[in-house]
């Protein structure tokens, strides 16, 4: 992100953003980049989408034994607030983080999504 101060632009990292490695599904991680590719987005704004809605609903109806074997592990970026809010609602549904976050990929509002300069934006 950049901001303008004195009239200078100064690039600085965004502090709301926190790092996070998981494991999930090769299969929809590809299906994920794909969409991203297509729509002018990175996965990590798609899966940030699915999230917010299923947190907005409340509700998860995931089945343990359905757990994808093909899972591996991703490094990426998230929102600080919404990250602590799934781990909060993942406890609370006696799942793992990748599960909610792997259920969240049919929740993706593509109205919602940021554009993949976002992350260049000046504030």
């Amino acid at each position: 992100m950049w901001k303008l101060v004195d009239g200078n632009l100064i690039h600085t990292t965004d502090v709301s953003r926190i790092k996070f490695r998981t494991n999930i599904s090769e299969s929809t991680l590809e299906s994920l980049k794909l969409m991203a590719l297509e729509h002018n987005t990175h996965v990590n704004y798609l899966i940030e989408s699915g999230l917010q809605t299923v947190l907005i609903q409340d509700v998860i109806s995931f089945n343990k034994e359905s757990r994808p074997k093909d899972r591996i592990q991703y490094k990426t970026t998230y929102d600080k607030e919404l990250l602590e809010s799934t781990r909060l609602f993942a406890k609370t549904h006696n799942l793992f983080i990748n599960d909610v976050i792997e259920y969240s990929v049919g929740f993706i509002d593509i109205q919602s999504v940021k554009n993949n300069c976002y992350r260049f934006r000046v504030e």
